[in-house]
């Protein structure tokens, strides 16, 4: 059974048809709006400061979300993937964007609407990334644009599989 804790009094709080695998936890200031997913061996600790998380966002196997203490917060927007074993520390993403498999997410990052970070990249802190953009590497630095149309489909799909992968889950309990 998910974790979901209360901690310095703030509860988290999920919008409708959200899914929380069995081992993920999610404690403090988290707020999660409508058909979101936090798969297996993931974390989203609202313990030191807030996460918001918008509509239709995925959050991967093993990734962690968390935030320094007065200093940053989470925003993650709507239509979001969080791919596998990604860390997002104190960053806003705008929707549609896509975080790769492994990446690193640093404090006062902001990840432009429509953009892509590369699998393993590092996204140092306070990086602005443009939107439209395909960020990648260590550190990460701007690759290229992003064919609006094709990363909108992609994108898109991607977060409506995790809805449709979440009912899988659902059907079964």
């Amino acid at each position: 059974m998910s974790i979901v804790k209360s901690v310095r009094g703030f509860t988290p709080q999920f919008g409708d048809n959200c899914f929380l695998a069995d081992n993920a936890v999610v404690v403090g200031d988290v707020v999660m709006g409508n058909d979101c997913s936090v798969w297996f061996n993931t974390t989203l600790r609202g313990d030191v400061n807030s996460i918001r998380i918008g509509n239709k966002v995925n959050i991967q196997d093993g990734s962690v979300l968390h935030t320094l203490y007065q200093k940053s917060v989470v925003e993650i927007a709507d239509n979001v993937s969080i791919g596998h074993n990604v860390c997002v520390h104190g960053a806003r993403i705008d929707q549609n964007c896509l975080i790769g498999i492994g990446s690193v997410i640093l404090d006062h990052v902001h990840v432009g609407e429509g953009s892509i970070v590369g699998a393993g990249s590092v996204v140092l802190q306070g990086t602005k990334i443009e939107p439209g953009s395909l960020y990648a590497g260590t550190p990460a630095k701007r690759i290229k644009d992003v064919d609006p149309q094709q990363a909108k489909e992609m994108i898109e799909k991607i977060a409506n599989n995790y809805v449709m992968y979440a009912g899988w889950f659902k059907d079964e309990a």
